[in-house]
């Protein structure tokens, strides 16, 4: 719990259950001016790549028109139509020079996403997304992607999302975007997601930091008549395959927003001020020439994979091309081979020259923290060892207050040692009406409050059903501040907030001169 008085600031980390957080301070060593500069101008010339990406893409937008208006225009020389609609006589004198400019003939080809998909022909709205919250940011330095899809057991997502803002700087968070990408083609979850989605983190959609999407129907496949391949079973290749096409998909969208493309999944954790290390890290390695691919911040799966935004596209292209055939990880690794290892060479060498471009970055900032896979079934409990311990406890100091509940403690982790500061508190669920209760000593101005409950490796075991409420020194004099905006039970305590479904309860109070004398914790009804 955070509270935030008019002369002083107080915290105390409430935990159900298991240990809550995991925050492990990450510096690097102070750069000289000299590295800065380097780094600058490294920076300088990533972003530059990428504007001439950009305008490359344009230029295929462009020739494709000029394919169309061939079309059109030969139509109407053909038919004799020089007064109707296709005629040039309607056109300014300009744009008729323009089009003659552009009559050419075009003898070759250039493939397109049609080739790889051709279903999408029919279908004009299939890569657009279907769903779209978001204020169109760009120009950012880091663009972080976190696919998600619908999971019968356990969700991670608001964990996940919670943990990677928390952890970012505010200069980080003004030089990055995440991409939530809703990989699911339903409406009514789509839409329930991002509302859930709204009500959390409302103030980062505002901001431009965080942006939710989801794909339409149409971009993908009959998945009934895909080819087994590998000898995996239906099941298997229709989740892979589907997964490289999201994969695809929320790249394409991701490529023109920044600099560098993270790839994470829904159920992750990472370390504080891992976007700035990871930037650095990049930066590094761009000043010193020295040529990479992926840099590699997790040892597991797909999780904190860094590509260039400028190579975007090659991954993309190989995704669309081979969706039907490989697991994505495998077709990236497919990538790096097909570009640098030869036949003339044994095993060791192609491994040493993927090790050059291919750049893992140790301690992991980054840990995988689901158990329940996507692929129905399937449990995978794996950890990166290279990420470290992760501390349960985080000293802090609160206001003398007296603490009284009776929810029962795990062994010498009580509520008492945890307002102090001296551990965090484990306990049983609690049951409807069970209340933990901070009587202030002396009394205090409060000005705003935050608690969390739940652990990142347990997101379920958490506050649920629970409200926070104050009670006044005197109730009488703050009838005219608190009761005039917060409802009142019937022993005289005003509700203030509720823990959401984060297990999270924050918010800042009206403005009130009236000393509060508790701060109570209230279950509303039984947890099932």
């Amino acid at each position: 719990m955070k509270l935030v008085r008019r002369h002083g600031l107080f915290f105390l980390l409430i935990l159900l259950l298991v240990p809550f957080t995991t925050v492990i301070i990450f510096t690097g060593p102070d750069l000289s001016q000299e590295q800065i500069l380097q780094h600058k101008i490294a920076e300088l010339r990533e972003r530059l790549h990428h504007s001439e990406m950009l305008n490359q893409e344009r230029r295929k937008d462009v020739l494709l028109l000029r394919q169309q208006f061939n079309i059109v225009l030969n139509q109407a020389s053909s038919t004799g139509n020089t007064s109707g609609w296709l005629g040039r006589d309607v056109l300014s004198r300009e744009t008729q020079q323009l089009l003659v400019n552009m009559t050419g003939s075009l003898d070759l080809q250039l493939p397109s996403i049609y080739h790889y998909l051709p279903y999408l022909l029919g279908n004009p709205f299939a890569l657009q997304p279907a769903y779209k919250l978001a204020k169109g940011r760009t120009g950012v330095s880091m663009v972080l992607g976190v696919p998600t899809v619908k999971r019968d057991i356990q969700s991670y997502l608001m964990t996940t999302l919670q943990n990677l803002i928390e952890n970012m700087s505010q200069e980080e968070r003004d030089d990055c975007v995440i991409i939530v990408f809703i990989a699911e083609t339903e409406p009514n979850y789509v839409h329930s997601q991002a509302k859930e989605i709204q009500k959390q983190f409302q103030e980062h959609l505002s901001t431009g930091l965080l942006e939710v999407v989801a794909p339409p129907a149409g971009f993908y496949p009959d998945f009934d008549s895909l080819r087994q391949t590998l000898g995996d079973s239906k099941d298997r290749v229709k989740w892979r395959t589907k997964q490289n096409l999201d994969f695809a998909f929320l790249m394409m969208y991701a490529q023109a927003k920044g600099t560098f493309y993270i790839q994470l999944e829904d159920d992750i954790l990472t370390k504080q001020g891992y976007l700035n290390t990871m930037k650095k890290f990049a930066l590094q390695k761009i000043s010193e020439k020295q040529d990479w691919f992926i840099l590699d911040f997790c040892q597991l799966g797909f999780i904190g994979k860094m590509v260039k935004c400028t190579d975007l596209p090659n991954i993309i292209n190989f995704l669309l091309m081979f969706y039907n055939d490989k697991p994505c990880d495998w077709l990236i690794d497919d990538i790096l081979r097909t570009q640098i290892c030869r036949f003339d060479k044994n095993v060791k060498h192609c491994r040493k020259a993927k090790d050059a471009l291919w750049v893992h970055y140790k301690p992991s900032l980054f840990q995988h923290i689901g158990t329940h896979s996507s692929l129905k079934g399937k449990v995978q409990k794996l950890k990166d060892k290279q990420f470290g311990k992760v501390p349960l406890h985080f000293p802090h100091s609160n206001p003398p207050a007296k603490v009284s509940t009776i929810l029962k403690p795990y062994k010498t982790h009580t509520m008492e040692k945890a307002y102090k500061g001296e551990t965090f508190f484990w306990g049983l669920l609690p049951q409807a009406g069970d209340t933990v209760t901070f009587e202030l000593t002396p009394p205090i101005e409060l000005e705003s409050f935050l608690f969390r409950s739940g652990n990142v490796e347990h997101p379920n075991d958490k506050f649920y059903n629970t409200s926070v409420e104050v009670l006044p020194k005197n109730n009488v004099s703050a009838v005219s501040s608190l009761g005039a905006v917060y409802p009142l039970t019937q022993d005289g305590f005003y509700v203030v907030g509720r823990f959401n479904e984060a297990g999270l309860a924050q918010d800042t109070l009206v403005s009130s001169s009236e000393p509060l004398s508790s701060v109570r914790l209230r279950d509303r009804k039984s947890v099932v």
